[in-house]
């Protein structure tokens, strides 16, 4: 289904828009099967509070395939610095076993201009993740991004990873067509400070969709459009029989 559309725009700022998303669909395809790609990611380890991740000691008698990195969070009980290990691995039975992603076709009535209003200060909103029996996590969320579809108004929260607004959207398609959790979707500034890009056709599965090692935050309530996304990518696809429940 294609959106209807106020307070937005279609136009397109590619010249060869499919063109270019082919060449997104194969850098994802790279990235995902990389070393450290989403699919290699075969444990997330967590340590004992005050415990300091020592890399060089995880590191010791495991293959040369194997990579090891380490990763933050804050504890949802005492608010206090949690640290945890991550072990890649190039070899991974996900990795040998993943043929593709599906997509729905490319669309140009999902790419989307939308009104994006800062908002001053650190603004910070609840996000639930898959793996926190219901707690939520705190991310800043720097402004408002706001459009019309189907005759409904939303009022979007993205929020700041790494410098980039990351939208975490739900939609009808989620566990029917689409990654039952939701998907992501990085949005993207214009010239104009007022106004940004939503290319639904470069919607994403997000990590806990290849790995059950990640803990990925999933759509709040603002953030689920009633309108189906026939848009982006929609399951990944493996060979042999071998699940994606892995």
């Amino acid at each position: 289904m294609s959106p209807n559309v106020s307070h937005s725009s279609t136009d397109q700022p590619a010249t060869d828009p499919v063109g270019e998303w082919d060449a997104w669909r194969a850098e994802r395809r790279r990235a995902l099967t990389a070393p450290t790609g989403n699919l290699a990611l075969v444990e997330t380890r967590w340590l004992p509070a005050g415990e300091r991740p020592d890399l060089e000691a995880a590191r010791a008698g495991l293959a040369d395939s194997v990579t090891v990195t380490s990763l933050q969070r804050t504890d949802l009980v005492t608010g206090e610095p949690e640290h945890g290990l991550r072990f890649w691995d190039a070899d991974a039975p996900a990795v040998r076993h993943f043929d593709h992603v599906d997509a729905f076709p490319y669309d140009p009535a999902w790419v989307l201009h939308a009104t994006y209003t800062p908002v001053p200060g650190a603004r910070r909103v609840s996000f639930e993740h898959i793996r926190d029996n219901g707690g939520t996590r705190d991310f800043v969320v720097p402004g408002d991004i706001t459009l019309t579809l189907d005759g409904r108004d939303y009022t979007l929260s993205a929020f700041d990873d790494d410098g980039t607004l990351l939208l975490v959207f739900g939609d009808p398609t989620n566990g029917d067509t689409t990654y039952g959790a939701g998907r992501f979707l990085f949005v993207q500034r214009t010239e104009d400070d007022d106004r940004v890009l939503l290319d639904f056709n470069r919607a994403f599965v997000p990590p806990c969709g290849f790995s059950d090692q990640y803990n990925c935050p999933m759509p709040p309530r603002q953030n689920r459009l009633h309108l189906p996304v026939e848009a982006g990518e929609k399951r990944p696809v493996f060979r042999d029989g071998f699940s994606d429940q892995h």
